[in-house]
């Protein structure tokens, strides 16, 4: 079965240490370019209550809510402190020439 990967920027978009907003479909992710060319990609919403992670704060592979300060691992997911308890999803991501490409789920 083929992987079905979508462009959903370009790598100029992503500043290094930074991150980003973008929709796909009704969906809403978050892109984050870490230090040496890592880039990852999670749900940009917030698990414990409606915020957008890309307007957070970004340090050492974790997101900190603008909200309430709940933090996750970019790279699993994971929510790291409360009042988040549940799990961000993430998404496959890679550059590809000057694009970001992220892998659809199923």
């Amino acid at each position: 079965m083929a992987e079905n990967w979508v462009r959903v920027a370009a790598v100029a978009d992503v500043p290094e240490g930074g991150v980003i907003a973008v929709r796909l479909g009704d969906r809403e992710i978050a892109l984050y370019h870490l230090p040496g060319g890592e880039y990852r990609a999670t749900d940009n919403v917030c698990t414990h209550e409606y915020a957008q992670l890309s307007d957070g704060w970004l340090e050492n592979g974790e997101i900190e809510c603008p909200l309430h300060a709940a933090r996750f691992d970019i790279r699993t997911g994971k929510a790291l402190c409360a009042p988040a308890e549940k799990a961000l999803d993430v998404f496959a991501v890679k550059a590809e020439g000057a694009d970001l490409l992220l892998r659809l789920p199923g």
